[in-house]
């Protein structure tokens, strides 16, 4: 079920055995993301539940979901591309049924995220979903 842009990640992750090889997968998965508008970093697209500062705009055309994120952390910028490779251009109608967790755990993230990474990331899967199901 996954989008071939995720799957592409997964495929990188697999080549990479090492932790810290993976973390630096993702932050550089951050860096090449395209920034938020700061017009847009404003506190409707504020993500709360996040230690670091996280925005996450959504963007809904002809029932296709999809947003644009940031954050002051280069790690979160990176989870928010991972997230986007997950469900940007799916239907609003599938976007609740990506099991996130499961996605994450196929990268190995689940078990390297401090506490406090693995709620902001649980935050913003919520917004996702919840933003979803309000525009379907």
């Amino acid at each position: 079920m996954a989008s071939a842009a995720f799957e592409e990640i997964v495929e990188d992750f697999e080549f990479l055995d090492d932790w810290e090889d993976r973390y630096r997968h993702v932050i550089e998965l951050g860096k090449a993301m395209s920034g938020l508008d700061a017009a847009l970093q404003v506190p409707a697209t504020k993500v709360d539940g996040c230690a670091s500062q996280v925005w996450l705009h959504p963007v809904i055309e002809g029932g296709v979901f999809r947003f644009e994120g940031d954050s002051d952390a280069m790690i979160v910028r990176g989870l928010i591309a991972v997230l986007r490779a997950l469900y940007n251009d799916l239907p609003l109608a599938e976007v609740a049924a990506v099991d996130a967790r499961a996605e994450f755990g196929r990268l190995g993230l689940n078990d390297h995220l401090s506490a406090q990474r693995s709620n902001g990331l649980r935050a913003m899967i919520e917004r996702i979903r919840e933003t979803a199901a309000a525009a379907a």
